[in-house]
C-alpha cells in the first residue's frame, strides 16, 4: 500500500511521462507531415499538388499549436517540488477528500493509479478554485456534493 506522499510522487511522474510521450508523438507527426509536404511531387494537376501541400501545412500548424500547449503544460508541471508539503491547498499540493484525491497542478483530468483514481486539476478549474487555500477539516460544496478535506501533502 502506497502512502499518500508516495502516491503524489507516482502521479507526478506518470503525468510527466505521459506529457513526454505526447510531445514525442506530436514531434514525429510534425516531421512526417513536413516530409510529406516537401516530397509531394508536382503533377500535371497543379491544383491537386497545391491542395495537398496546403493540407499538410494545416496539419503541421495544428500539431505545432498542440506541441506548444503540451510543452507549456510540462514546464508548468516541472515547477512543482514534489517533496514540498503544504498546510493549505495551493499549486503543487495533493489533496485527499472524502470524495476523491486531487493533485493541484495542471488540468489533465482523471489519472488512474493502480486501483486508485486521482484527478490532476488546476487552481483555475471550478473545484480547484473552491479548494484553493482550504486546510484539513475544511469542506467545500461542488455540484451538490460536500467535499471534506482529510489530508494535504
Amino acid at each position: 500500500m502506497n502512502t499518500i506522499k508516495d502516491l503524489k510522487g507516482l502521479v507526478y511522474h506518470k503525468i510527466l511521462e505521459d506529457l513526454d510521450r505526447k510531445i514525442e508523438v506530436i514531434q514525429a507527426a510534425i516531421a512526417s507531415a513536413k516530409e510529406s509536404r516537401n516530397s509531394d511531387t508536382k503533377s500535371s494537376a497543379g491544383d491537386k499538388y497545391e491542395t495537398g501541400r496546403e493540407m499538410m501545412q494545416i496539419e503541421i500548424e495544428k500539431n505545432e499549436v498542440l506541441l506548444n500547449q503540451t510543452v507549456r503544460q510540462r514546464k508548468e508541471l516541472a515547477r512543482i517540488d514534489i517533496s514540498e508539503e503544504f498546510n493549505k491547498v495551493s499549486f503543487g499540493s495533493f489533496v485527499v477528500t472524502d470524495q476523491g484525491m486531487y493533485f493541484i497542478s495542471i488540468g489533465i483530468g482523471k489519472i488512474p493509479m493502480n486501483k486508485q483514481i486521482c484527478y490532476a486539476i488546476s487552481l483555475a478549474s471550478p473545484i480547484g478554485g473552491l479548494l484553493k487555500n482550504k486546510t484539513v477539516g475544511d469542506e467545500v460544496d461542488f455540484q451538490g456534493r460536500t467535499f471534506k478535506i482529510s489530508e494535504i501533502i
